[in-house]
């Protein structure tokens, strides 16, 4: 078994896609969209692992604080392969103005990693 795809409800449908394409290399699919549900949606693809799938309508309530960690799913990590890559992608996103909430480090159980926000305040992990 695999993970297929993981899912994420979104304000900004069109921001939240140009951040994954721009910052982490997706291809995003066709956008769909169900009028009767007045649901929109897309599919993103990296090189290797799950799909994202970016998803928005109009009626979903927003967490109240997604700064603070919650019961549920936490963060998601991408995996860009070596050390110096961290450094210069979490470099290049606090550039751009996103908040980086965890400082490239050594973890306790042996992980290299930083931890930033994305443009609605999901938790993205990067690692080797």
């Amino acid at each position: 078994m695999k993970i297929e795809h993981l899912a994420i409800w979104v304000n900004d449908l069109e921001r939240m896609k140009t951040f994954y394409e721009t910052f982490f290399g997706a291809l995003a699919g066709t956008k769909y969209h169900n009028p009767t549900k007045n649901f929109t949606s897309y599919f993103l693809s990296f090189d290797d692992g799950p799909r994202l799938e970016l998803m928005h309508k109009p009626d979903r309530v927003q967490k109240t604080n997604n700064r603070k960690e919650q019961i549920g799913i936490t963060h998601f990590a991408f995996s860009v392969g070596a050390l110096a890559r961290v450094n210069e992608l979490t470099d290049q996103l606090r550039n751009s103005g996103y908040e980086v909430i965890g400082e490239p480090r050594t973890t306790g159980d042996g992980y290299y990693e930083s931890v930033v926000l994305d443009p609605e305040n999901n938790r993205v992990e990067i690692t080797i």
